[in-house]
């Protein structure tokens, strides 16, 4: 699980990537679920708190940017 802070630390094209890797990896986790199950399904909704934390970071940073224009 991510920390907010560490978020907020990282750039904008970094959390891209990330934001990719996480989807990427939500992906692998409900087709495990759906096939043959999950050690700790709990995963899954971490990976889905993580990743709206960074939408809601990279939302901040647009919303900041337009206002500056």
């Amino acid at each position: 699980m991510m920390k907010i802070n560490k978020i907020r630390e990282m750039s904008s094209p970094d959390l891209e990537k990330e934001l990719g890797e996480l989807k990427t990896e939500l992906f692998k986790l409900k087709f495990s679920l759906a096939t043959n199950g999950l050690d700790n399904p709990m995963k899954i909704k971490e990976v889905k708190k993580d990743i709206a934390r960074i939408n809601t970071i990279l939302t901040e940073r647009k919303i900041a940017d337009s206002k500056k224009a």
